[in-house]
């Protein structure tokens, strides 16, 4: 049986996880928190084998929590859980001792198969990542790949919809939305969505 507890400030994200693991036998869920400070309060009464880590927090963010639980709970797995996948910050996850990272709309039997890798001791990206990766310790990472949802979310950038209708019709959270949107604008070096549209009709993006 392999414990997993999970930290994430958005209460949909918590449930969607929760429900996606419920599913699998051989995971057991020791514990749902929505911020760090209680995360750390309850490591101090129990371990799990694998921690599910949102990087974007208050108070205290997932690269925070990472170098505390790396040094402290060396024995703990770790994977990062994000709505972008900006290079750098992944660099730095991994850096700080994360085994793996996930985006956040991660299907389910991926979730489950990186949990079970990095309880193993190994490393998990998803192969769009580990491209990524490659691709710039090989230096040939100027230009960041989009990810399939990027592309969703530009498309609808372009046909003119608002934020919160992008949310809507794909079913995310505004925050989530926004994530996307600046993700994008620093994956294709835009200013403003003028640019966004510009850069993508240049590119054949969409």
């Amino acid at each position: 049986m392999i414990k997993v507890a999970i930290v994430d400030d958005q209460v949909i994200i918590l449930n969607g996880l929760q429900k996606i693991l419920a599913d699998a036998n051989h995971i057991h869920i020791t514990g749902l928190f929505h911020d760090g400070d209680d995360l750390l309060l309850a490591l101090e009464k129990e371990q799990p084998d694998v921690l599910l880590l949102d990087i974007q927090m208050p108070h205290k963010s997932g690269l925070e929590l990472a170098t505390i639980i790396s040094k402290k709970y060396p024995q703990i797995k770790m994977i990062a859980l994000t709505n972008v996948d900006v290079l750098t910050q992944m660099k730095q996850m991994l850096q700080k001792g994360c085994l793996g990272y996930l985006l956040k709309d991660v299907s389910p039997g991926i979730l489950i198969k990186a949990i079970e890798t990095v309880y193993g001791g190994e490393q998990f990206l998803n192969e769009e990542l580990k491209k990524q990766l490659l691709n710039s310790l090989s230096g040939h990472g100027e230009k960041q790949l989009i990810t399939r949802r990027e592309k969703e979310i530009l498309k609808l950038i372009l046909e003119e919809n608002t934020n919160q209708q992008i949310a809507d019709k794909l079913f995310l959270s505004l925050r989530t939305v926004e994530n996307h949107r600046n993700n994008l604008l620093q994956k294709l070096n835009a200013k403003n969505t003028a640019g966004l549209v510009r850069i993508a009709l240049q590119e054949g993006l969409v």
